[in-house]
């Protein structure tokens, strides 16, 4: 095994970091774009500003689920991770609302459940 350059540890160092923060991920490849992702990621946006969330919205590519764009993968300390599935204004309200600050599932638009 070679060893470790000072980068290698700086690079560790970070992701562990990035692993303890909240984020939202949506899915922004083609076929989410075509379904309304931008939009998701706009009204994701504003309620975690209205609500002062301590959550980081991002883009993403493709999860390979294209019928059940728009996506949008939830990540928030203490939860297992969460793809939501064909989400729209309502789902998006109810993700900061619900999920993030009220730390409940979104139940009807769960896809699946990570650890």
């Amino acid at each position: 095994m070679a060893k470790l350059t000072r980068e290698d540890l700086a690079k560790i160092k970070q992701d562990a970091v990035e692993a303890e923060k909240n984020w939202i991920k949506v899915g922004y490849s083609s076929c989410g774009i075509a379904a309304g992702a931008q939009e998701i990621f706009n009204v994701l946006r504003e309620e975690a500003r209205k609500h002062n969330a301590d959550i980081e919205i991002k883009k993403c590519g493709c999860v390979g689920m294209c019928s059940a764009e728009p996506i949008v993968e939830v990540c928030v300390k203490g939860l297992p991770r969460v793809h939501y599935g064909k989400v729209d204004r309502e789902t998006a309200v109810k993700i900061i609302e619900d999920h993030v600050c009220g730390k409940l599932l979104v139940n009807d638009h769960v896809m699946g459940i990570q650890g």
